[in-house]
């Protein structure tokens, strides 16, 4: 059968980041993103100060409880029209989430041991890098709207 394609050439990862259609993603990402991270650093909060979890295992276990929920909120939302399937996206995610995590673990344990900042500050300043980090991921190569 014959396929039939756009004739205008594809754009390099640069213009797609820089895009409208990026920004417009990035936007919606952000609030799925707060609503995410505010259960992040109250799930962090309560297991640090009423289970007395060490402040890095807390911060592991809001990660990965947040970004649960930020699948569940954002996949139809954020990456509208995608032809990913529920359950693989979801691995792929939980893959992009691990290496937000490594982000997240590396920069924040720099900041506990480096600096004197609250451990709930430096977990937002953290955030900042290890989202965009995983944005682009997702957007790029699991749901490849980008």
């Amino acid at each position: 059968m014959l396929e039939v394609r756009d004739a205008r050439p594809a754009a390099g990862l640069s213009a797609r980041l820089l895009s409208r259609k990026a920004a417009a993603m990035l936007a919606r990402n952000t609030a799925v993103s707060c609503v995410a991270f505010v259960f992040d650093l109250a799930l962090l909060w309560a297991l640090v100060r009423w289970a007395g979890m060490s402040k890095l295992m807390a911060a592991a276990i809001g990660f990965v409880a947040a970004n649960t929920l930020h699948y569940a909120l954002g996949r139809s939302w954020i990456f509208r029209g995608t032809d990913r399937g529920v359950a693989s996206g979801y691995v792929y995610f939980l893959v992009n989430a691990g290496i937000g995590l490594a982000v997240t673990m590396a920069l924040y344990a720099a900041f506990l041991r480096y600096t004197s900042i609250n451990y709930l500050v430096a977990r937002v300043i953290v955030s900042v890098f290890a989202g965009l980090t995983v944005f682009v991921l997702n957007a790029v190569l699991n749901f490849r709207r980008l």
